[in-house]
């Protein structure tokens, strides 16, 4: 029953994260700890190993588009690397029930933002050329991947909900480019994490993590495929009021059933 439910979920997020490319990863923590039965211990490095497989294969599904942009990417990698390792460490200090409540809150603000997001614009670093201002931009990317960073080791989380707008707000991507793009942050980011819980990684349910990441990879190319032909604000309406839904639940359950966080 176990492994079904990995392979279930998994489907989900897989099929979320390639059609959205940001966000959708957010319900691998839920599924996790209270669909799949995992310690939040557990659950936040098996979320990472599922995200990195997962972007990895939105990656793939859009290697012959061109829309990558690696120097951004690494810019980004360079600062959300060494701060999942912060991340980590600061969630190591908080309790488990405090952790998924301020998780609940994240889920929360990144549905509202999915919810009322503006239209895209040029962003505040392009130049006049369209080429990207570095020189004022490079600053601002660092700090953005930092807090991916952070986040990322703290929830267990890829942070493409942070990284995608920025991509389009700060440096001026376009859509097709800032998703591309941000996958290749969420798998050097997702890596980073996992090193990060290097203590906690042998200890982890490998079995579940294989099938739960593989249907995810499987459920990602395949989305990622077919992305361009759905109505893409419909598909992030219903997904973040799902999102919603589930960050009320983990919220209630962090409250009054503190116990499930142990795992089951």
């Amino acid at each position: 029953m176990t492994f079904l439910l990995a392979a279930v979920f998994g489907l989900f997020i897989g099929a979320a994260l390639g059609l959205l490319g940001a966000g959708g990863s957010i319900l691998a923590i839920p599924a996790l700890v209270y669909g799949v039965g995992l310690p939040l211990g557990s659950a936040i490095p098996t979320s990472l190993l599922v995200v990195a497989v997962s972007a990895a294969g939105g990656l793939v599904a859009r290697r012959k588009s061109k829309v990558i942009r690696w120097p951004v990417a690494l810019v980004f990698a360079a600062a959300s690397v060494p701060a999942a390792f912060g991340g980590t460490a600061l969630g190591k200090l908080l309790p488990d029930r405090w952790l998924l409540i301020a998780f609940a809150v994240l889920m929360a603000v990144v549905a509202l933002r999915m919810l009322t997001a503006a239209p895209e614009r040029d962003g505040a670093c392009r130049a006049s050329s369209g080429r990207v201002n570095w020189r004022s931009c490079v600053p601002k990317a660092l700090a953005v991947g930092a807090l991916v960073g952070v986040l990322t080791g703290l929830f267990g989380v890829g942070g493409g909900f942070v990284i995608v707008p920025a991509l389009t707000m700060l440096l001026g991507l376009t859509a097709p480019e800032a998703v591309a793009t941000s996958l290749v942050v969420v798998v050097l980011t997702s890596l980073g994490g996992l090193a990060a819980h290097a203590t906690t990684v042998p200890n982890l349910p490998y079995a579940v993590a294989v099938v739960f990441a593989g249907v995810a990879l499987l459920a990602s190319l395949l989305a990622g495929k077919i992305g361009d032909r759905l109505p893409a604000r419909a598909v992030r309406r219903a997904f973040a009021s799902l999102v919603l839904v589930v960050a009320a639940g983990v919220a209630t359950a962090a409250v009054f059933a503190p116990a499930a966080l142990h795992g089951g």
